[in-house]
């Protein structure tokens, strides 16, 4: 057996045939260059269709598809909320994916955060436990949630919205949109508040102060860290204050067992995990955090891809 996975993300797509152990046996990513509303479906179902073609008259035939959707996926109705993809407001996906259901194809979909606890639990980090939390730090913030051996999805599919925490006030409109604190510590917040720093104190630091403004990258924040740059160590210090109080609202919240980090930002910032744990420790119920593992994503980048790939295997 194999079944197709496709994660799909705001900047690209990620398109794989993988085996029933998890072996990659072909992948392909694209990106999604502006493409909108249903274009990029269309890239998705071409790409469903050239796998499909592929291994149609070989012993690995193909009878299922998983899907991960960036934002919510709402199983209720099948569409789709995914802002950072422009016409993806209520987008109907599993109506267009129909056209596979007719060719005996079974096609599911989920919310990458939960593809995501889903790939650690199949081939991750949390292989051993039956109570987790994948937690995304990248252009926003999630978390998939893992109790007693259930994918946790709420009365909308929306469990895990964490960028929406409150962990800052006094309230701001901006906080409607983003989130409070995917506003302040999702990788766009956080070279947001770097170029706010460079523009109230010009003359403060020596590394980020000396690069335009509008270019500063991620790894060049992390770099500069590293470097001790005076904008840098705040920025970071500060993120690292609102992953800690974060992650400790879901110690409090659902006792895990581990924290797997994830995202693009875990990534360069896993060297910040000791300090996170040290923060989380001083908002976490205290029996609860005691013996909590703060452990890295296993499948790094491809957490999403397969979990999208275990859930079409229909095991949960």
């Amino acid at each position: 057996m194999a079944i197709i996975a496709v994660d799909l993300m705001s900047s690209m797509v990620t398109c794989a045939a993988i085996g029933k152990t998890g072996k990659v046996l072909e992948q392909d990513k694209f990106d999604l260059q502006n493409l909108e509303g249903t274009a990029v479906s269309l890239l998705i179902q071409n790409q469903i269709k050239r796998l499909l073609t592929k291994f149609e008259n070989t012993p690995m035939k193909i009878k299922s598809v998983g899907i991960a959707v960036p934002g919510i996926y709402f199983s209720k109705t099948g569409t789709v909320w995914a802002p950072n993809i422009p016409g993806w407001n209520n987008y109907p996906l599993k109506q267009d994916m129909a056209k596979f259901s007719e060719q005996n194809i079974r096609v599911k979909i989920a919310s990458k955060r939960t593809c995501d606890i889903l790939g650690e639990k199949w081939l991750g980090a949390a292989r051993k436990t039956r109570n987790a939390i994948y937690f995304s730090v990248g252009s926003g913030i999630g978390a998939g949630v893992l109790i007693d051996g259930r994918i946790l999805q709420g009365f909308n599919d929306g469990v895990g919205a964490v960028g929406w925490l409150a962990v800052e006030k006094p309230f701001r409109e901006e906080f409607k949109s983003k989130g409070c604190l995917e506003y302040f510590a999702s990788g766009k917040g956080l070279l947001n508040s770097i170029r706010e720093n460079l523009l109230k104190n010009p003359n403060y630091g020596k590394i980020l102060v000396s690069k335009d403004i509008h270019l500063i990258t991620i790894e060049d924040v992390f770099r500069a860290y590293t470097l001790k740059d005076a904008i840098a160590v705040k920025v970071l210090n500060t993120c690292i204050e609102y992953w800690g109080i974060a992650v400790a609202n879901l110690i409090n919240l659902f006792n895990p067992e581990i924290i797997i980090f994830g995202g693009s930002l875990f990534g360069p910032a896993l060297q910040l995990l000791d300090n996170i744990k040290k923060e989380a420790e001083k908002w976490a119920q205290p029996i609860f955090v005691e013996n909590i593992k703060f452990v890295k994503s296993e499948l790094g980048a491809n957490a999403g891809l397969f979990g999208a790939g275990h859930l079409a295997t229909e095991k949960f």
